[in-house]
């Protein structure tokens, strides 16, 4: 009952500044365990965790020499938590600087008929990679701006077109290891180098495209689209999670949902059915 009196009493006091003290705390904290999640510094945070409790121990038992130790290691803690976490702490603030606002998504995305005409065409190329086992890599720009990957490749900016994106990733082209840069409907790049992920779930099977096109999507907005030079299986990478096993209709329409707003989208028999009907 004592308990229950002084949270009442604890409610009682709240201020709205208060309950967004809390709040904006809540939201940190939980950002920063997902960026660390499943990766190597998940293991370094619980070893701190371990460490704090330790501390506690040691007081509560009064050792006094390994308390002493282990109070000198914590005077260090901020400084050294700075350090260890400096790359997370980096990616959760990038995170929280991504804008997500949509007229500013709809200018870097481009125009809503070059958009469809490019999806598309990507579909079209992916399906038929897909089918001759040719490993490929395509990265869409969306709302967060792409330039210091397109400059670790070679500059194109030519319309999307399916056989530009074969000879891209046939296996004898110099460019085929990188990844191409699709931005407003274009190819800006090829041959782009891609953060690779950290994250200890991805399946081993998995090679290295599969696992820069989740650290690309980890690290930014993009959707990347990956053909398995093993299997010819397409996936799609976005928000760090992976899709596999797709089919072609299944990855157009994805696109279609991450790179167009509702507004633009064209209703059945639009223009995806009169591109599908001039191939036919």
């Amino acid at each position: 009952m004592d308990f229950v009196d002084k949270l009442g009493h604890f409610i009682r006091l709240l201020t709205i500044p208060d309950l967004a003290d809390m709040l904006i705390v809540a939201v940190v904290i939980y950002k920063l365990l997902k960026v660390i999640r499943h990766t190597n510094a998940e293991r370094l945070a619980k070893g701190i965790i371990l460490l704090l409790l330790a501390v506690q121990a040691a007081s509560w038992m009064k050792l006094q020499t390994i308390w002493f130790l282990l109070d000198q290691v914590m005077r260090v803690g901020p400084i050294a938590f700075v350090i260890i976490f400096q790359p997370e702490l980096r990616k959760m603030l990038e995170q929280f600087g991504r804008s997500k606002l949509p007229f500013l998504r709809r200018g870097a995305l481009g125009d809503a008929q070059t958009l469809q005409m490019s999806i598309v065409r990507t579909v079209e190329a992916v399906g038929s990679m897909a089918w001759s086992k040719t490993g490929a890599l395509i990265v869409f720009e969306r709302g967060e701006n792409l330039d210091h990957i397109v400059k670790t490749g070679s500059t194109i900016d030519a319309e999307v077109n399916p056989e530009l994106l074969k000879n891209i990733f046939f296996n004898k082209a110099p460019l085929h290891d990188g990844a191409v840069v699709i931005s407003q409907g274009r190819v800006k790049a090829a041959g782009c180098l891609l953060p690779l992920s950290a994250n200890l779930n991805i399946s081993k099977e998995l090679g290295t495209r599969h696992r820069a096109a989740v650290g690309m999507s980890e690290n930014s907005d993009a959707l990347c689209v990956v053909v398995s030079e093993e299997t010819g299986s397409i996936s799609m990478a976005e928000g760090g999670m992976l899709k596999r096993h797709l089919a072609t209709e299944t990855l157009e329409r994805l696109l279609v949902n991450g790179l167009m707003p509702a507004e633009e989208k064209e209703p059945s028999g639009g223009l995806f059915a009169k591109l599908r009907g001039k191939k036919k």
